[in-house]
């Protein structure tokens, strides 16, 4: 799979890490802003007892 997106993105090689590395920061900025935020207000860890 990342061997066929490193093969589409256009350029050389210090062009296609400059996307990846775009692409990355838009995924995690997406993750923590949208996507653990709903998920915390489904999941409550202070309410897990082992007993």
């Amino acid at each position: 799979m990342y061997g066929a997106l490193w093969r589409v993105l256009p350029g050389p090689w210090w062009v296609r890490l400059l996307i990846v590395l775009v692409l990355l920061a838009a995924v995690l900025y997406g993750l923590f802003f949208s996507v653990f935020p709903w998920v915390s207000d489904i999941v409550y860890p202070q309410e897990v007892t082992v007993e």
